[in-house]
């Protein structure tokens, strides 16, 4: 066994490795940037190495970077996580030229099934059922534009070398797809070193269902089963589980054994995963070949019980497979919920800052329930432009899905992040929608279920009465604290009334309150009425309580004269006053936003690409106006109303922040 390895990556998949290293008592060494010197996965390694700026093509995928990383510390073998180098075979037989271990399949297989187009070619010569495409080389946009006019719209715009959702466009026309051609040819290449695109049909509706393949050098293949991967947003992965709700027995053998005779067929060994789209029909079509570990591997772990860093690191040192088929049966169900540094109510666009509060559910291990997060953050660290969004991916485990999704909850309700967007609303949205708890998904599903965009969670009546109940028992406890503070006048006592006014969600609800020693009931007009119960005292962020016997989670923080209160993607300012405060509050003016609609304004912080418009010039309703590049994605901006281009604010290779003015309108 190897006495150190080095992880050529960052952030959450470096820590991952390194905890599977330490356990096995096994050495480990970082590389950083610039831009990660203070970085977790630096701080947990026993070594860590500098290895150039923050951009990605200057640091963490320059191969002479990681080698001289390598010669440095004398690692014996090289674990690439995903993305950066994970797939590049140039770099894997630089290990092998340097007589260092590649924690991965062999070259050639990388070279095999890492490029997705000679994968697909080998997949057709296996008579593997494949999605139509057109597989050669594309030279510019008037060429991807007449392929795509061939296959037939709509079409995917894929980079050979991409994954995670890089270089991916969806073209439904002529426009789409020249615009989508250069788009995912710049993002291949900042991203992958390699700007090769290729085009394939884009079947609709259809689910995203994958098969994760295990195989030592002797021979042995196996299939830990399927993971489903339907919810995605732009092409990017959101929420994960294992086993899809949707397969059967004999559609899962089917693929699993596909997937290892793909596999067999190029001399694979080590982990990787084989993509499948699946129809409505239960139809399958091979989509790619992943030759590294995946993001969402958790999940598999958990219903599997198999450690697959592990076994990557026990293959590339040569050993077998320690189970066999028979082995490997699926224990429960497993959710993996990514949370990203996007904010959900702008639509998904990447958010950067200073994490000012990050505290992740407790992790637990226990018979009816387990929770998981892998993360490569900390409070008070960093959340830089440079590097993919997703800073942590929570996971829940428990007997069936339906416990699975309630445990996934109260984790996304416990999960405490300020300082930045993130989509940990949308994920809480997600687990309550009748869609998703019914397993009706498809990767479609995020675009037909929030055509504009989230808005946010309008909570149900009888879950905006518990937390109206919770709001009012907890504004008595304050109340109560505030009464006792010291140095106050003489006689001017201070008393709590039982009568109460909550403002919530649009609406104003009178109860009355009526406390003892073990808790609060809070009595509505109507005479239904809630027992609240918890040790929440004032300035907790987090407030778990019991309301009618069902434990309801709360995020608080205070705001001028009330709570924001967050709790299953709801974000409610919520006000609790005494009848006369609510009578005068009635009278308060509204204060408007400011017009804003004669602007271009930057939607992220991000790097201005490319002005596609000059000053004085009349654009039309969806021109292109502006490119921004924001963590290793392309965003053009486009005009939403036919205009005159006033002035331009911002010029290419310039940084903005958010709200940032790019052009004026007349």
């Amino acid at each position: 066994m190897f006495k150190k390895i080095l992880i050529a990556n960052r952030g959450e998949i470096a820590c991952r490795v390194i905890k599977t290293a330490r356990k096995m008592g096994i050495q480990t060494v970082a590389v950083y940037s610039d831009a990660d010197r203070n970085a977790l996965h630096v701080k947990m390694a026993d070594e860590a190495v500098h290895i150039g700026p923050p951009p990605a093509n200057q640091s963490y995928i320059v191969i002479d970077k990681i080698m001289d990383a390598i010669r440095q510390t004398g690692a014996e073998a090289v674990h690439p996580g995903y993305g950066f180098l994970s797939e590049n075979m140039k770099f894997a037989e630089a290990l092998e030229k340097e007589g260092v271990v590649f924690i991965g399949p062999p070259s050639p297989a990388i070279e095999a099934m890492g490029d997705k187009i000679t994968s697909k070619k080998l997949a057709i010569d296996a008579k593997v059922s494949t999605v139509p495409g057109y597989m050669g080389l594309i030279e510019d946009a008037d060429e991807a534009v007449k392929i795509s006019g061939e296959i037939g719209y709509p079409v995917m715009i894929k980079a050979s070398a991409g994954g995670g959702g890089k270089g991916m466009r969806i073209a439904w026309n002529d426009e789409e797809a020249r615009d989508g051609f250069q788009s995912s040819k710049n993002e291949a290449a900042a991203s992958f070193g390699d700007d090769r695109i290729f085009i394939e049909k884009f079947v609709t509706q259809p689910r995203h269902i994958e098969i994760q393949v295990l195989a030592d050098k002797h021979g042995n293949y196996v299939y830990l089963h399927e993971r489903e991967c339907s919810i995605q947003r732009r092409n990017q992965k959101v929420i994960e589980e294992a086993p899809s709700p949707f397969l059967d027995e004999k559609t899962r053998k089917a693929m699993g054994e596909q997937a290892c005779a793909l596999a067999r067929a190029v001399g694979y060994s080590s982990a990787g995963t084989v993509e499948f789209i699946v129809d409505g029909d239960k139809n399958f079509y091979f989509l790619e070949m992943n030759t590294r570990l995946q993001v969402e591997h958790p999940v598999t772990e958990l219903i599997t019980g198999v450690d697959l860093v592990e076994q990557m690191i026990r293959v590339a040192a040569g050993e077998k497979l320690p189970f066999a088929q028979k082995d490997l049966k699926i224990n429960g169900w497993a959710i993996e919920s990514r949370l990203y540094a996007e904010d959900p109510y702008r639509n998904f666009l990447p958010s950067i800052g200073r994490l000012t509060r990050y505290r992740p559910p407790a992790e637990a291990v226990a018979d009816h329930a387990i929770v998981r997060n892998d993360t490569g953050v900390y409070e008070g660290g960093e959340i830089s432009m440079y590097y993919d969004p997703m800073i942590a991916k929570l996971c829940t485990w428990a007997p069936n899905r339906a416990e699975a999704i309630e445990a996934m909850r109260v984790a996304l309700d416990t999960f405490e992040v300020e300082g930045i967007g993130h989509n940990l609303p949308f994920l809480s949205a997600v687990m309550d929608h009748s869609r998703f708890i019914e397993g009706a998904i498809t990767t479609a599903f995020i675009a037909e279920e929030y055509p504009d965009g989230f808005q946010g969670v309008t909570l149900p009546q009888g879950q905006l009465r518990k937390v109206v109940a919770a709001a009012a028992a907890m504004n008595r406890v304050a109340e109560i604290r505030r009464t006792r503070i010291t140095g106050r006048l003489g006689n001017h006592e201070r008393h709590v009334g039982d009568d109460w006014v909550v403002a919530i969600q649009g609406e104003e609800i009178a109860v009355r309150i009526a406390a003892d020693r073990e808790g609060a009931t809070v009595r509505f007009q109507d005479g239904t009425a809630h027992r609240v119960t918890s040790d929440w005292t004032p300035g907790q962020s987090l407030a778990r309580l019991d309301v009618d016997g069902e434990a309801v989670v709360l995020k608080v923080d205070k705001i001028p004269a009330g709570q924001r209160i967050r709790t299953r993607g709801a974000d409610l300012n919520v006000y609790v006053r005494t009848p006369r405060q609510a009578e005068l509050a009635r009278l308060m003016p509204e204060k408007l936003a400011p017009d804003t609609s004669r602007f271009l304004l930057c939607p992220m912080p991000g790097l201005i690409v490319k002005i596609s418009v000059e000053e004085g010039q009349e654009v039309q309703e969806g021109q292109a106006l502006a490119t921004v590049e924001a963590m290793k994605m392309e965003n053009i901006l486009r005009a939403e109303k036919k205009s005159t281009v006033k002035k331009i604010a911002a010029q290419p290779g310039a940084s903005l922040k958010v709200d940032d003015v790019i052009m004026e309108f007349e």
